[in-house]
């Protein structure tokens, strides 16, 4: 069956009392951008200008952070991972996060202080081996459950940071559900981007984490002359990043925020569907969710998140996987001039969604909804690269997943 990209404007979003978003702002994410500096491994990632896919498509501007060379993890998910857990040490310390470095944490006075910790997650890979490289250097452990279906490859790329990690039989939502049970059996601490009703903290602090990027993006932004964006297509499976995104942004920028647009895999599509409910609450997706936005396929919305993207957010897109497998595509074959940008599946389906809207007659009433012309400059992550090399092959080089119509 041919799938069509859904889209839903958000009618929430004009409430007058909005949810709170200090905990994005300046002050809070720079405390994070100032301890993910403090790792040896630590540079910028590359916001790279596609000046001449804009030019082609019709736009002012299309800016990509490239998030593939992030710690050398090849994926974003790092960031938040890292920080919430060195937010858990300092308060275990009893100190603010902004006197403990990246190397006072993995020193060994720190660690006989703390003793043994076990952190324990759910993933579909980049996030699971962000948490096993960071229990690692902090000389702690670390356990790692997969939904079913997850790469094999990732797996071992996780395994191979030290973690016990294990493919379930169950989706995503439920590996959420079996680290946490499994994490108050053993006194392990869970490190989920998904909150939840009684555990806010931890994924608060993952969110302030992923603040780094956006303040990066921002700083290169201007470095490029470009004062803000005027749209972000920021991608969703819980709502965590895209939250972080939203929140940083409103909370820079006020009343003159960039349009927000909240892309989802179309078998994941939960925020989509909270959003088409219109009634200010969250919507669960449950099943196997087949896609091949694995980091994406995530039926249960991150309840802080979606406070945040409902509230400041213009619109919510599901995408079928072949605007991912676009996206992939039109990434990693530039235009001539353009720099050449590996993205995964995850990664890239902002991209393949900008470049359909602008292109395609089905679109032109999204298109015109969000005021997409020669003036607008956009804003882009690509959050991940080829994690999953064999199926970032598949897709750029045989050509599965197809475009449709």
């Amino acid at each position: 069956m041919k799938k069509s990209i859904l889209w839903k404007e958000n009618e929430m979003s004009v409430k007058k009392e909005k949810t709170n978003i200090d905990f994005l702002g300046k002050e809070e994410i720079n405390k994070a951008r100032k301890f993910h500096e403090s790792f040896p491994e630590y540079t910028k990632t590359p916001l790279v200008n596609l000046d001449h896919l804009a030019k082609d498509l019709g736009v002012g501007g299309i800016y990509i952070k490239d998030e593939s060379h992030r710690f050398g993890l090849n994926a974003f998910k790092v960031l938040g991972g890292s920080y919430a857990m060195a937010k858990y040490l300092a308060q275990k310390l009893n100190k603010d996060i902004s006197e403990l470095s990246y190397e006072k944490l993995t020193s060994d006075e720190i660690r006989k202080q703390l003793g043994e910790i076990t952190f324990v997650t759910a993933t579909d890979g980049n996030h699971g081996r962000g948490v096993a490289w960071t229990a690692r250097q902090l000389k702690q452990t670390s356990v790692v459950y997969m939904p079913k279906g997850s790469s094999f490859i990732r797996l071992k790329n996780i395994q191979a940071e030290g973690a016990e990690a294990s493919i379930t039989d169950m989706n995503y939502d439920d590996a959420v559900r079996l680290a946490a049970e499994n994490a108050e059996k053993h006194g392990w601490v869970v490190v989920q981007d998904t909150a939840w009703d009684g555990y806010e903290e931890i994924p608060a602090w993952i969110m302030q984490g992923y603040g780094t990027m956006a303040s990066e993006a921002l700083e290169q932004l201007n470095e490029m002359g470009v004062e803000r964006p005027t749209h972000i297509f920021v991608q969703a499976g819980v709502g965590s990043l895209a939250g972080a995104v939203q929140g940083y942004f409103a909370s820079v920028f006020g009343d003159n925020c960039p349009t927000t647009v909240i892309v989802e895999a179309d078998e994941a599509a939960c925020l989509y569907k909270s959003a088409l409910a219109n009634d200010g609450e969250p919507r669960v997706v449950g099943g196997d969710m087949p896609t091949i936005m694995a980091g994406l396929a995530c039926g249960e919305p991150n309840t802080i998140g979606w406070k945040v993207l409902r509230d400041y957010s213009k619109a919510f897109v599901s995408c079928p996987d072949w605007v991912a497998a676009r996206g992939m595509r039109v990434l990693g074959n530039p235009l001539k001039g353009d720099k050449r940008v590996i993205s995964g599946e995850s990664g890239a389906v902002t991209a393949g969604l900008i470049s359909s809207i602008m292109t395609r007659d089905d679109m032109q009433e999204l298109k015109k909804a969000l005021k997409l012309d020669e003036n607008s400059r956009v804003l882009l992550f690509s959050t991940e690269g080829d994690t999953d090399p064999i199926r970032y092959r598949e897709i750029a080089w045989d050509g599965d997943f197809p475009t449709v119509g």
